[in-house]
């Protein structure tokens, strides 16, 4: 044992590390000799009990089917027995023609004191990005070095864990999908309840009754190097251009029912999309109280995002978060639906409302197109239109903002035109009419029927032509709290023992600032247990004032109906 702790090189420690073994094991095989054969514990050494492979011929052991390894260094475990030993069963096939059977029982020793346990650095783990072997790439058994953090794959004696234990001296490994922590080169299991923090980490955890009352936390949490953070006010990293998504999920996190829905993972346990797996885990690491930092990284969720929309969406491209946020609901719903004839999912319950679209196609358009088919199709011949009315779901509703002016003032600076919201909500109260060019020339009219819980707007700031991008920088004016949209929208009249719950706050508001097709953005997020105001930008985070929420250039924002 001197020898062996004293030793620096590798190999020398391996081949004192294996006589060590081999020793240990023939002095407990010249012990169960000298029992008598006719009891019944020699019978079980006979036998498969012991994992040893006997033959009906006089005992001859050779030195390759004498020895039984104390430890198995396996790539994984494959039980889940509880006790100071764990037996793990191994199917192995073998040529040899006088085995009669090929199963063996591998042994793992569970021990609760561990001479390695003060070298865990917590201060380096992080758990946010995808769990692949830095060697191999390989995401299969990845373990974490507990000493300085890295990800290396199986603990098995060929193993690149089992190689960095040797060179480095790092023994502590935690499993990062069993949570199980294990010591090498010994391979031991260690089972202390000081590393059940590491353990939060990488898997936060929530109960219903945490969930329920996530909202009247007021309390801060600290992070290892001293500094204060809000679960659920935490930054999120910008690996590169992804400033787009982190808006996103920020507004995302504080619609309270999809928030609820994703912290408690047996939700959608039997879902196989990685993008809900991915986003439920990014949702539990916001606000969750015991992080080791304060701020995520969103890693994992853009690989998934990236693959789901095959690239549409991909780190180091600088994308619109209107076409991300419709994408992404519309992708997490179809992922979360039970069935194709029940079409709901907590996205529908959140964000889903209704809209009645009435189209009006000039007569002329019809009579190049169809001839004089528009008598036949139903068309009116007192006005000569063709009037087409159906209804439609709607996620989120897009405003036209009115065109910026094209002269300057007398200072030679740009006049910044300032338009309320309930201006440019008239677009949706049935009167009003929006002309389109495509598909065809047609007159539209839209009237909200059903609101959601949930609703989500944005304003058409950008529009595009076939050289560059135009921004509008008209801004628009708009409450904070209590948006009343029944004085600007018709809206139908409740069914009995329903109350018509028109009033609407705000909970998200994302802003561009910038040049088009360059920039940043910004979100301005309410805090509910306090009533108060963040802006953030990646990992910035500070609190503002409600009066400046709406002194910006708004791009999108969600409001929550009052109950």
């Amino acid at each position: 044992n001197r020898i062996f702790h004293l030793t620096k090189s590798r190999g020398l420690r391996v081949i004192f590390y294996e006589i060590k073994k081999i020793m240990h094991v023939m002095g407990a095989e010249s012990k169960k000799r000298s029992k008598p054969s006719n009891s019944d514990e020699d019978k079980n050494f006979e036998g498969e009990g012991d994992g040893l492979i006997m033959s009906k011929k006089p005992r001859t052991m050779s030195p390759s089917k004498s020895i039984l390894p104390l430890t198995s260094y396996g790539e994984d475990d494959q039980s889940e027995e509880s006790g100071e030993v764990k037996v793990e069963n191994e199917a192995e096939s073998s040529d040899d023609k006088e085995m009669d059977f090929v199963r063996k029982q591998r042994q793992v020793e569970v021990r609760k004191d561990c001479p390695y346990l003060d070298t865990v650095n917590r201060q380096v783990l992080d758990f946010d990005f995808e769990k692949f072997c830095s060697v191999s790439l390989s995401n299969l058994n990845v373990y974490a070095c507990l000493v300085c953090g890295k990800y290396y794959q199986g603990r098995g004696r060929n193993s690149h864990a089992y190689t960095h234990s040797l060179e480095a001296g790092h023994h502590v490994y935690i499993n990062l999908r069993t949570e199980r922590v294990y010591c090498l080169p010994d391979g031991y299991e260690i089972n202390d309840p000081s590393l059940d923090d590491i353990r939060h980490v990488l898997n936060p955890r929530f109960n219903m009754e945490q969930v329920i009352h996530l909202d009247e936390n007021k309390q801060w949490s600290r992070a290892l190097d001293g500094s204060n953070y809000l679960p659920g006010m935490v930054g999120l990293n910008n690996i590169k251009e992804t400033d787009f998504v982190n808006v996103t999920i920020q507004s995302l996190m504080r619609v309270t029912p999809l928030r609820n829905f994703f912290l408690i993972p047996e939700n959608y346990q039997n879902c196989k999309s990685p993008l809900v797996h991915r986003f439920g885990e990014l949702t539990r690491k916001i606000w969750h109280s015991r992080n080791f930092k304060g701020q995520v990284s969103p890693h994992e969720f853009l690989q998934a995002v990236m693959k789901a929309s095959k690239k549409r969406f991909r780190i180091g491209v600088q994308s619109d978060p209107v076409e991300f946020m419709s994408w992404l609901l519309n992708t997490l719903h179809a992922d979360l639906r039970v069935s194709k004839k029940k079409n709901s999912s907590v996205i529908y319950e959140c964000f889903q409302g209704e809209l009645e679209v009435v189209k009006e196609i000039p007569n002329k358009s019809l009579v190049e197109k169809k001839g004089n088919a528009a008598d036949h199709i139903g068309g009116n011949s007192l006005d000569n239109v063709l009037r087409e009315t159906c209804r439609m779901p709607f996620l989120m509703l897009g405003l036209d903002l009115p065109p910026p002016p094209l002269f300057k003032d007398a200072m030679e600076k740009n006049i910044i035109p300032q338009v309320p919201l309930f201006n440019i909500l008239k677009k949706f109260d049935g009167e009003s009419v929006t002309e389109v060019v495509r598909p065809s020339v047609a007159r539209m009219r839209y009237h909200v029927t059903r609101l959601p819980k949930y609703l989500i707007i944005h304003m058409r700031r950008f529009t595009r032509n076939n050289f560059f991008i135009e921004k509008n920088p008209t801004l628009v004016n708009f409450p904070v709290k209590n948006l009343e949209l029944k004085d600007y929208i018709p809206l139908p009249s409740p069914k009995r023992e329903e109350k018509l719950r028109s009033k609407y706050d705000l909970i998200g508001n994302i802003m561009h600032d910038g040049k088009p097709g360059e920039g940043f953005y910004r979100v301005f997020v309410q805090r509910k247990s306090e009533e108060l105001w963040y802006e953030m930008q990646d990992l910035h985070v500070t609190e503002t004032l409600p009066q400046m929420v709406a002194l910006s250039e708004t791009y999108m924002q969600i409001y929550e109906q009052q109950q």
